[in-house]
Formats: C-alpha cells, sequence, structure tokens
C-alpha cells in the first residue's frame, strides 16, 4: 500500500491535535484525584470542544481518524486511505 502525500498543512493541525489530547490526558489524570476542581473542570470542557473542531477540521480536509463510529466515513468508504493515523 503506498503512502498519499500530504500537504504541508497537515502537519500542524495533527500537532494541535495531539497537543490538546496530552493536555486532556492531563487533566483527566489530575481529575480522578480532584474531581471538585471547577476551574480543571471548566479547562478541560474547554480543551474538549477545542479537540472537537481541530478533529473536524482534519477529517473534513484528510479523512477519518478513528474508526468505530467515532468518525464519519465519506462514500465511497474511506477508513482505509492512506496515512492511517498512526502512520504520521
Amino acid at each position: 500500500m503506498s503512502h498519499k502525500q500530504l500537504p504541508p498543512e497537515f502537519y500542524p493541525l495533527m500537532e494541535q491535535l495531539q497537543a490538546i489530547d496530552f493536555v486532556l490526558v492531563e487533566l483527566t489524570l489530575y481529575l480522578d484525584t480532584h474531581p471538585n476542581d471547577v476551574e480543571a473542570i471548566r479547562q478541560f470542557n474547554t480543551c474538549a470542544k477545542q479537540r472537537k473542531y481541530i478533529k473536524r477540521q482534519v477529517e473534513a480536509i484528510y479523512g477519518p481518524l478513528q474508526q468505530y463510529g467515532n468518525s464519519y466515513s465519506g462514500c465511497p468508504w474511506n477508513w482505509n486511505d492512506s496515512p492511517w493515523p498512526w502512520q504520521i
């Protein structure tokens, strides 16, 4: 299977997505032990919204990032189009 060439604009979007995912993981771990921290919950919710927005941008241009109902597919089915998320 050959990898499709991606434009340079793809990589900053993916870096933003990876950075926001890191923040969400860290906030999740923190909130597991500090469940009443209102400010941390606000930060988490803000980051979750940002992630959703960035993910939509990436998928609208480059195709789905996740499967099993977490991402919509174009027509024709485009989950098997490269690059797959782990190939980036």
